[in-house]
């Protein structure tokens, strides 16, 4: 037994050190990333809101004829949040920033796709300059850099994100189930997401036109009260939840100004194919 014991002694000194078996190690949790300064530079806010106010303005009333409702549901509202909305025109970040309050946009951050609008300067300084714009990664879409972890820090540092969860623009109007990304932020970041139905855009601008339609189309933005994640409550059901939130606010006001509902775009969209 000694001589067969000392045997493996000097098997695994004679070993070179990279065949040794390595020392578990305790997983080390990643940290954070760090938001990057620009997200929250009041000289840039600045910029950014002469821009919306003269020449974006002008540029959607040109485009749509725009109705608010429901901007009163977020007047307390401050700190980090989400606002999530359905997706299905080039016009639903400029409304959106739009139907929100002055004091809650001065750093809103919209993420945008980083396999579209980051692959080149030229691409993203549109985006950067008008919305604060920041890369959000795809899967399965290739892309510069590596963006991970790039939300959560954003509202950890205080600045509020726009997601559209649906990860895509809408071709028919229909709304796509939500994926988690943006349910995920709000659970792990203990922060509100803020819901808002887009009525009516997918009509005034079809994804397959170069320019919305004339005469300008009516279009209506609805803003929900403000949801917190419940105590408890995983990341499937608040997404489901708020999900829900959106397509209630979006058929109410549909039902009550005369226009299709998402259950209505979503049967066109199957007759179609």
């Amino acid at each position: 037994m000694t001589g067969s014991w000392h045997a493996r002694m000097v098997q695994e000194a004679a070993r070179p050190p990279d065949a040794r078996p390595a020392t578990p190690r305790t997983p080390t949790r990643k940290p954070t990333p760090r938001a990057p300064r620009r997200y929250q530079n009041r000289a840039l806010a600045g910029v950014r809101r002469v821009i919306r106010k003269s020449l974006l303005a002008t540029a959607v009333k040109l485009g749509v004829d725009v109705e608010l409702h429901g901007s009163e549901n977020v007047d307390g509202l401050e700190g980090a949040f989400v606002v999530v909305a359905n997706h299905s025109s080039h016009l639903d970040t400029a409304l959106i920033y739009a139907a929100l309050p002055d004091h809650l946009t001065t750093n809103l951050a919209a993420g945008a796709a980083a396999d579209h609008f980051f692959m080149s300067w030229r691409t993203a300084l549109a985006p950067v300059l008008l919305f604060n714009a920041y890369p959000i990664d795809r899967p399965g879409r290739p892309h510069k850099g590596n963006h991970k972890g790039l939300s959560s820090a954003l509202l950890k540092s205080g600045t509020p994100l726009l997601i559209f969860p649906e990860g895509t623009r809408s071709r028919t109007g229909a709304m796509a189930t939500f994926t988690p990304g943006a349910g995920r932020l709000c659970v792990s970041r203990k922060v509100p997401c803020v819901p808002v139905a887009l009525v009516g855009c997918s009509e005034a601008w079809p994804a397959n036109n170069r320019l919305p339609r004339w005469p300008r189309r009516k279009v209506h933005v609805v803003v929900g009260r403000p949801l917190h994640p419940r105590p408890g409550e995983g990341v499937a059901a608040f997404t489901r939840r708020v999900e829900r939130e959106v397509v209630d606010l979006h058929d109410a006001t549909a039902e009550r100004v005369g226009m299709r509902s998402l259950a209505v775009l979503a049967a066109r969209r199957v007759r179609r194919r």
